[in-house]
């Protein structure tokens, strides 16, 4: 991509800003294309005076007939220019506006996924995604429009007054006034309307994510017997987002018959008086066709030019939503410096965090974590535990306090270097709908196909993954439907031992599986967990029996540290626990 240095600079959150953006990236092509169009456009003025000419040679009399070819060759020579122009300008147009709209939309999901996990729990996942969508697409309809829709219609106006001079001044006085006076009709119909169109793209987005969110839980609705009573809320939604494209819609009609009614005054004006001054003998008959065809040729294109306005309008509403919801300030700053492959020595110093609703986790939270050491967290639920993986992660910041790996502060090292350090085995892993082998390589984008075989066989899974239809190749499906829960979490097993990194989480590996596919993780993660620092939250505490140490959380407070034997013995919440799971029957 070009000029890589401006993608690290922070979205503008105005349209005007974020569009010019991309007109900065490749300034010599919009400044070429625009050229090609305006000469395209004066091309299109002068084949009027063309015609004049040709009128007003042919009207002198058949006597005269050899002046008529030289006006004839100069008017089909501005039409073959004419159209040069247009094609080339279309040409060069296409690889422009594509171009652009990609970039666009590409910062945008880059921008998207920089924000912290809590962002993404108060937005629709559908309704980010259409945003981003909406607005490549808007922006293309922008940079086109701009080109072919308003660039026109002003070189006409201009090249049409300067004609006009040539008749009669006041005639191109004239036109000057009432195209302005339209214009500023149509530019106050397009501010006035804008919060309508805003409206309903901010409908149409959340709409977009509730069928997202629906398709996505269509089990759910199935099981529960929810179909009509989905069907009863989306046609309130959709029925909301209706009346906003209905506004929308109708105050787009109003602003095209009030501008219809402006021109079809000003065309009958303006040839009327032509044909008055032509009576009167003070203009030719060429001059009475000019001014018809540019009178003509001006109310076809302010209404192309009106249209336009007002739906640039339309789609600046669409920018400045989506710019509103997602090219805010990420509220996590990066910074630039790398985080060396570490030892795994884990330090939380006086670590407070509180909900974005208020709700206070932790407050004076210290934890030292020794390299290698295995360390089980265990509490109820609200005690913390997510969000003590999510913090060391860095998904979001501390409120105050620190968080240290080897004695540096994660917030002084980029997240994605943070991140790379840290291997992750969710209760649920999830996959995109690709291949096994592209799943399994997510956890090292540039392994070979021998070193992903190699981390399946670690994992428990090769067998199983060439007895799939196409073994290694084979598509899962979205979020990996086509295994089952004991073959999915192998293959996050899978992607972690590729990872090889020094720091592993265990986020409730195995609460979920069955004795067989238990039996078969914990001997891969036995292998996994060697010589790393292993953090495993767990809700089966006998899978935290042989580690280390153990963590016991209580509504945000460390209540219980030390080795999982000493803590079984010892009055206290996890002997409690274990004492519950002990005497609770088997699955």
């Amino acid at each position: 991509m070009k000029n890589d240095h401006w993608r690290r600079h922070p979205l503008p959150l105005t349209p005007i800003a974020f569009l010019w953006r991309y007109v900065r990236v490749r300034p010599w092509h919009f400044f070429i294309m625009l050229l090609l169009v305006v000469g395209a456009a004066g091309c299109a003025v002068a084949v009027q005076y063309g015609m004049k000419l040709l009128v007003d040679a042919m009207a002198a009399g058949r006597e005269h007939v050899a002046h008529v070819w030289r006006p004839f060759t100069l008017f089909i020579a501005l039409i073959v220019m004419e159209n040069v122009f247009w094609r080339l300008g279309g040409w060069l147009g296409c690889r422009t506006v594509v171009g652009s709209c990609a970039d666009l939309r590409i910062d945008l999901f880059t921008h998207l996924t920089g924000h912290p996990m809590r962002y993404f729990t108060q937005h629709f996942a559908g309704a980010l995604a259409n945003r981003v969508s909406s607005a490549g697409a808007a922006a293309g309809s922008i940079y086109g429009g701009l080109a072919w829709k308003i660039i026109p219609p002003c070189v006409d106006f201009v090249g049409a007054v300067i004609v006009l001079c040539t008749v009669r001044l006041s005639m191109a006085f004239a036109l000057i006034v009432c195209v302005f006076m339209v214009a500023a009709l149509i530019t106050v119909i397009g501010i006035r309307g804008r919060t309508r169109h805003i409206d309903f793209a901010s409908q149409s987005a959340r709409v977009g994510g509730e069928i997202v969110d629906l398709v996505s839980n269509v089990w759910t609705i199935k099981a529960f017997s929810g179909r009509d009573r989905e069907r009863a809320r989306l046609e309130r939604e959709i029925g909301v987002e209706a009346r906003a494209q209905r506004r929308s819609w109708i105050y787009l009609e109003k602003a095209r018959v009030l501008h219809d009614i402006c021109l079809s005054i000003m065309a009958g004006a303006m040839l009327g008086w032509a044909i008055s001054l032509w009576l009167d003998a003070q203009i030719t008959p060429g001059d009475v066709v000019m001014v018809s065809a540019l009178t003509f040729r001006i109310l076809h294109g302010s209404r192309d030019l009106a249209l336009a306005l007002v739906d640039t309008s339309q789609q600046m509403g669409v920018i400045a939503e989506t710019l509103n919801i997602i090219a805010q300030p990420h509220a996590l700053s990066d910074a630039p410096e790398e985080l060396a492959p570490p030892r795994g020595h884990i330090q939380l110093v006086d670590v407070g965090y509180t909900y974005p609703g208020g709700v206070q986790v932790f407050s004076h939270l210290g934890v030292d974590i020794p390299a290698g050491q295995s360390v089980g967290i265990v509490g109820a639920s609200g005690s913390g535990k997510s969000t003590l993986i999510s913090l060391l992660q860095r998904l979001d910041d501390v409120g105050h306090g620190a968080i240290l790996i080897d004695g540096r502060d994660i917030r002084s090292v980029s997240q994605d270097s943070l991140r790379r350090q840290i291997a992750v085995v969710p209760q649920e892993p999830a996959l995109f709908n690709r291949t096994v082998l592209e799943n399994i390589g997510y956890g090292l984008p540039d392994a070979s196909e021998e070193q992903i075989v190699a981390a399946a066989r670690q994992a428990y899974c090769d067998e199983f993954i060439r007895a799939l239809p196409q073994g290694y190749r084979t598509q899962v499906g979205e979020r990996g439907v086509m295994l089952s829960g004991g073959q999915r979490q192998r293959l996050g097993l899978a992607r972690a031992f590729l990872k090889d990194a020094p720091i592993l989480i265990l986020d409730e590996a195995t609460s979920a599986l069955d004795s067989d596919s238990e039996a078969i993780i914990q001997r891969a993660l036995a292998d996994l967990m060697r010589g790393r620092t292993v953090l495993a939250v767990a809700h089966r505490l006998s899978t935290i029996a042989g580690f280390d140490r153990v963590l016991v959380l209580e509504g945000g407070r460390l209540i219980q540290d030390g080795p999982p034997r000493a803590l079984r013995e010892a009055p206290g919440q996890f002997r409690t626990l274990w004492q519950l799971q002990s005497m609770a029957p088997e699955r």
